[in-house]
């Protein structure tokens, strides 16, 4: 079975047949002056796709939103909101109805485009044993930032630096960082991830696995609330899981955020991250050992060191400019329970285009282009919400099911966020959802992994599915990189609703382990967050296949069931979601 064109189709069709990479323009609707402008999208839909889940509709799917036409789908941008309107275009095209605000496609999401002057703005300690300035070079030693969204100048001095270990509060877990420690005006330095991962210790936190409280967003959340002048992280590629590259690349340039009803007021002037190697030279300055200090963190009862006289001064010029995004919702309505819904989610925004960011990744001397395509992340994910979306709207389901494609993924999650707190359903309605994120194209695999493993009956549903593909369903393998809390389905999670967020595995069937793991090695490494994560026809995209199909079953089997899956036993999610729907039924 196949999808005709439809009405919002063929507004966004226009010519593309031309060229893949042709930018977007306009043109007039006629020649009068007054005329406006009307959008002349760059590529266009599928003429024609399968109901079924194949190789070819991803790919052409993949292909589109990866192509330079959207620029690397930057939010808010002219370029890159064209990628929004191309899903709803597809979304209609495949059958869903409008989800968003006044019956359009679209949830408007506020956002703030924060840029630091890089020229104009710096990060210097000063004192320690040599007593001299230590002035950060940025993007080599430093990137720094600011959350406060109406000044366009901040700036700060001779604030004492503090060791604030892992910067952690956790009363849970009988931990606090910042014990008897009074922080205003200093400026806090902490190591990223959390003592868990530092000691492997199964009681200690989660162990290998991060916790919440390993997540920088949590760091400079809890400096804010302690007081802190400037919050700095130190980076160190195993317990952050992405190296130096991608604190740069992700951090610099153009930086978007919600819009803060007090401006971002709350939070610390400066916030940022320093290599390991300045962290080094930065302690021995101040008297102390990098390592022994780390050893130190990770122990309980461990408190704030002193750096040894250390100050911090900083300087932040930044322009400030409002904008907006969208979300992209497509509903289809259930025959016999409309009210509730199977929510299936993905992000389609990047990084877009950044001009000055020309290094090369190692064994490269230079980027391709300056546009950070976002191949993998997030387009597979994005064509995968499409696949299922067309398979669910070849049938008839008691249930709802609604689809969203979130932007501002790459922002912290802000799009999922802001959904989360202004759904166009009730949350206690939504009765579970899956996530779908940065799909390697590895070829098939003898499983998939559940991020997160051991949250709720999802999981269940999912290794019974892959049963029948003669698979089997395998925790992540990399707890420690806290992929949990670094993708959209947390957004819904901390609402209460249960979520899967599972991927293919890296047990190929054609290498194995071994093949799969360093595959994903170095897509991580030479492509993550940068712009050669680009769509090439090389790619095997059969396991892909296999893995949405399994999604795509899961969530089918829910929409034509009457069934609640729950939050395992013990889960820190599972209380929000009773007291949702206890206050639901009220």
């Amino acid at each position: 079975m196949f999808k005709p064109f439809s009405a919002l189709t063929a507004l966004v069709l226009i010519a593309a047949c031309a060229g893949e990479t042709t930018p977007p323009v306009t043109e007039n609707a006629n020649s009068s002056e007054e005329a406006a402008p009307v959008p002349v999208y760059p590529l266009a839909l599928p003429e024609a796709t399968s109901v079924e889940i194949t190789e070819e509709d991803l790919a052409v799917r993949i292909r589109t939103l990866a192509d330079d036409a959207f620029e690397g789908r930057g939010p808010g941008s002219e370029a890159g909101e064209k990628a929004a309107d191309w899903i709803a275009a597809e979304m209609e095209r495949l059958g869903l109805q409008p989800g968003g605000e006044d019956g359009t496609w679209f949830q408007t999401v506020g956002m703030v485009d924060q840029t630091v002057d890089e020229a104009a703005s710096g990060l210097t300690f000063s004192g320690g044993e040599s007593d001299r300035d230590y002035p950060m070079v940025l993007k080599e030693d430093a990137v720094i930032w600011t959350k406060h969204q109406e000044e366009t100048e901040l700036s700060f001095s001779d604030s004492e630096v503090v060791f604030v270990g892992y910067g952690v509060v956790a009363p849970e877990y009988g931990w606090d960082d910042y014990a008897g420690l009074d922080v205003e005006g200093k400026t806090v330095v902490m190591l990223v991830n959390d003592p868990g991962f530092a000691t492997e210790d199964p009681d200690l936190f989660k162990g290998k696995a991060m916790t919440y409280y390993g997540r920088w967003t949590y760091k400079f959340e809890e400096a804010a609330r302690q007081g802190a002048t400037a919050a700095i992280v130190v980076h160190e590629t195993a317990p952050a899981s992405y190296g130096w590259d991608v604190v740069a690349n992700s951090w610099s340039g153009a930086q978007a955020d919600l819009v803060r009803a007090d401006g971002g007021a709350e939070r610390a002037l400066l916030e940022g991250w320093i290599t390991v190697e300045t962290a080094r030279k930065l302690f021995a300055e101040g008297g102390l050992d990098f390592e022994d200090m780390k050893f130190a963190a990770k122990q309980t009862g461990f408190t704030p060191v002193d750096m040894g006289g250390l100050t911090a001064s900083g300087e932040i010029q930044q322009t400030v400019s409002r904008a907006t995004s969208r979300n992209v919702i497509g509903v289809l309505p259930g025959t016999e329970a409309p009210d509730e819904y199977m929510l299936f989610t993905a992000h389609w925004d990047h990084l877009g285009k950044k001009s000055e960011d020309r290094t090369g990744a190692p064994g490269q001397d230079f980027y391709r282009d300056d546009i950070f395509n976002g191949a993998v992340d997030n387009a597979t994910g994005s064509a995968a919400l499409l696949e299922i979306a067309e398979a669910m709207a070849a049938g008839e389901h008691p249930r709802s099911a609604i689809f969203v494609s979130v932007t501002l993924e790459e922002s912290g999650l802000l799009g999922s966020a802001y959904y989360a707190e202004n759904p166009t359903v009730p949350l206690s309605q939504v009765v579970a959802g899956i996530n779908m994120d940065g799909m390697l194209p590895l070829g098939r695999s003898k499983n998939m992994v559940v991020i997160g493993y051991g949250a709720s009956e999802l999981e269940d549903r999912l290794a019974a599915v892959l049963e029948t593909q003669d698979r089997i369903i395998e925790p992540d393998p990399n707890p420690q990189a806290g992929y949990f809390y670094r993708s959209d389905h947390v957004s819904f999670a901390k609402e209460g609703v249960p979520m899967l967020y599972a991927d293919g595995g890296q047990d190929l069937l054609d290498g194995g382990v071994a093949t799969g793991k360093a595959a994903s090695e170095v897509y991580t490494v030479q492509r993550y967050h940068k712009p050669m994560d680009e769509y090439s026809t090389d790619w095997d995209l059969s396991g892909m296949v296999e893995d949405v199909t399994a999604l795509y079953t899961v969530g089918r089997d829910i929409a034509d069931s009457g069934d609640w899956p729950e939050w395992y036993d013990g889960n820190e999610f599972k209380a929000i979601r009773e007291a949702s729907l206890a206050e639901a039924q009220e």
